[in-house]
């Protein structure tokens, strides 16, 4: 993919996301974990605001993205999301482990 293209995408989750969010159950269940306890103004602010480090173009679900942005205490929170005609959904979210992810939570450390 084109970096204009890279950029139209993340434009268009832009403009899903200040439509309406639409949480999937495997989201809701996992921002609702105690560890975690994501909320969703922090998502909201993910899909606004925040960084796209992944893109899963041939994705089962429709094109989709993860996102990294910062949540409350300014702690780490991704994002994967797809957006659709009306909205954004959202497919899961959750606080990176440091043990899996580098460079600001921006790349996968291999195993």
């Amino acid at each position: 993919m084109s970096e204009d293209e890279r950029l139209e995408f993340i434009e268009l989750v832009r403009r899903r996301a200040a439509l309406n969010l639409l949480f999937l159950p495997h989201a809701a269940s996992q921002m609702n974990r105690p560890e975690r306890m994501i909320t969703p103004q922090e998502v909201r602010q993910v899909a606004l605001a925040g960084e796209l480090i992944e893109e899963y173009a041939e994705d089962a679900r429709g094109h989709s993205c993860l996102m990294l942005g910062w949540g409350d205490e300014n702690r780490p929170v991704h994002v994967v999301c797809a957006p659709k005609e009306d909205y954004l959904a959202i497919i899961t979210a959750y606080i990176p482990d440091p043990a899996r992810w580098s460079d600001g939570f921006r790349t996968r450390i291999k195993p």
